[in-house]
């Protein structure tokens, strides 16, 4: 029988495209320590995404617990525990270093408290690190976005190893050289920021797959669908802008190879699971779509790459369908620990020892506000709102602001006030603060958007997506059983009445 590792490296890239890893098939962009980490690794091939954007999938992989059916961004919660706070505990070392903004920013804050220690590498694009530019930098076209903290940030980079992702590497790489041997047992988890855009590299990377492109580099993606056709994008600026991501993502695989040689060097590979994840892809383009808008989750963005090496088992591929909540009971699977709040996920060890083919038969996943979706093995399913975004609710006790002031600083979710009513999370007896939410309240943008149907796609025979099977027979199907999935997890009564579904009165 092989033995649990002792320690765990997680390492998050963000907006980590599945498709375009050497590893997953892909071949437009370099990616050679991914790759290479993935031959000595089980790569899964049926992995997603869980609660979007960024915050709310770190909420997933920390605390274990789906989380965007009920707000849309937030911190860890009262009646919950990262897993941070448990490993402490249980006497595991834990270290977090990271240069994602979001981590330390109104809404997103309190996930690093409960870490040993953490380390926060600065200036990463809406990091408020200088209050000046570098007068030398020029900038690049913004698309809509107005003044950015990086455009202050980016010209004190006086080279490549000033950049915030390369600094995030080098220092865990740095870590590792200076705790190996010292910690009985320790989890380290890298949250690097990068390939998210920016998609601002120095050269060689900049130049890198575009070489004969003139002007300014194309950093800052737009969030829209149909760039090409509404004429925001070239056909020219298209490449550009894609072949930005490509140079990031390629610096980035560059730097994680010096941690991947740390891990090796200082003979921890023999008792420590590695894992490379990401909490969701990023649109460059597929179907014309580009950044994160308002649309269904589509493969590119909700089709994840997940590669787990475990000492003492054989490479090698799972098919089984799992999600980022996984990774939370994984870890938790693998130190014996559990947390007070009820979670979602299925641990992966098993599937990684042969002990199981499948953890699960299908997953939940979203963006507060909009599409609810259902993939099955077969199937994804998207269920829009039937009519009006309504009855829209959030359900927190830690009010979150940030969704709303990235847009406009000056522009906040309203306070609760007296349609509030006191609530309880599924799984916990704490009360928590219900808020409805009516036409012409300020909500976070990704809400604003209006749904565009429900979609539903034959995983299998149809892989692209191209073929919308909603309205079909095979559509009732697939509405049973995203009622029967939100029924087990105790969904609040408002998404059903948004998404025009019959919940099942309980039986007294």
């Amino acid at each position: 029988m092989v033995a649990t590792p002792k320690n765990a490296v997680v390492i998050l890239l963000d907006s980590l495209n599945r498709h375009m890893l050497g590893a997953y098939g892909g071949t437009e962009f370099d990616t050679p320590n991914l790759d290479e980490f993935a031959r000595t690794a089980t790569r899964f091939d049926n992995h997603h995404t869980g609660s979007l954007p960024c915050m709310p999938a770190r909420h997933d992989i920390l605390c274990g617990a789906l989380d965007f059916l009920w707000r849309p961004w937030g911190s860890v919660e009262l009646w919950e525990d990262a897993i941070t706070y448990e490993l402490h505990k249980s006497g595991v070392v834990s270290q977090l270093i990271s240069d994602h903004p979001h981590l330390f920013e109104m809404g997103g804050e309190n996930y690093h408290v409960d870490f040993t220690a953490w380390a926060y590498e600065r200036g990463h694009e809406g990091d408020a690190w200088k209050t000046r530019p570098d007068s030398s930098w020029a900038g690049a076209p913004k698309f809509g976005r107005g003044h950015m903290p990086y455009d202050d940030s980016r010209g004190w980079f006086r080279g490549e190893a000033d950049f915030p992702g390369p600094r995030t590497m080098a220092a865990a790489a740095q870590w590792i050289e200076d705790n190996a041997g010292h910690h009985d047992r320790f989890f380290l988890f890298i949250d690097e920021f990068d390939p998210h855009e920016p998609f601002d590299t120095p050269e060689p990377w900049a130049s890198k797959y575009d070489p004969d492109w003139e002007g300014a580099k194309l950093i800052w993606p737009p969030y829209v669908q149909g760039a090409i056709e509404k004429g925001i994008l070239t056909e020219a600026a298209a490449r550009q802008l894609r072949s930005a991501y490509g140079g990031k993502l390629s610096m980035i695989d560059h730097w994680l190879g010096k941690v991947l040689k740390a891990i090796e060097a200082q003979g921890l590979a023999d008792d420590t699971l590695v894992m490379i994840c990401t909490d969701h892809g990023h649109y460059l383009g597929e179907k014309d779509i580009w950044g994160k808008p308002g649309v269904p989750i589509y493969r590119p963005m909700g089709h994840i790459p997940l590669l787990i090496r475990h000492p003492g088992l054989a490479p090698g591929e799972c098919t089984a369908l799992t999600t980022s909540v996984d990774i939370f009971a994984t870890l938790a699977d693998l130190f014996g620990v559990k947390v007070r709040q009820r979670t979602h996920g299925h641990s992966l060890l098993p599937l990684l020892r042969g002990e199981v083919t499948k953890v699960r038969d299908h997953l939940l996943t979203g963006v507060w506000g909009r599409e609810v979706h259902l993939v099955t093995e077969t199937h994804k399913y998207a269920r829009a709102p039937a009519g009006a975004n309504a009855p829209l609710s959030m359900i927190s006790n830690r009010w979150s602001t940030m969704p709303t002031h990235v847009v406009d600083k000056h522009l906040a979710l309203p306070l609760p006030d007296d349609r509030a009513f006191l609530d309880r999370m599924p799984g916990s007896n704490v009360p928590v603060i219900h808020q409805p939410f009516a036409a012409g309240d300020p909500i976070p943008f990704w809400a604003r958007t209006k749904g565009s149907g429900n979609y539903l796609f034959d995983r299998t025979s149809d892989p692209d997506e191209l073929e919308n099977l909603a309205g079909t027979p095979l559509e009732s199907e697939l509405v049973a059983q995203l009622t029967a999935a939100l029924e087990a997890i105790e969904a609040p009564a408002s998404q059903f009445e948004r998404l025009g579904l019959s919940r099942k009165v309980p039986q007294s």
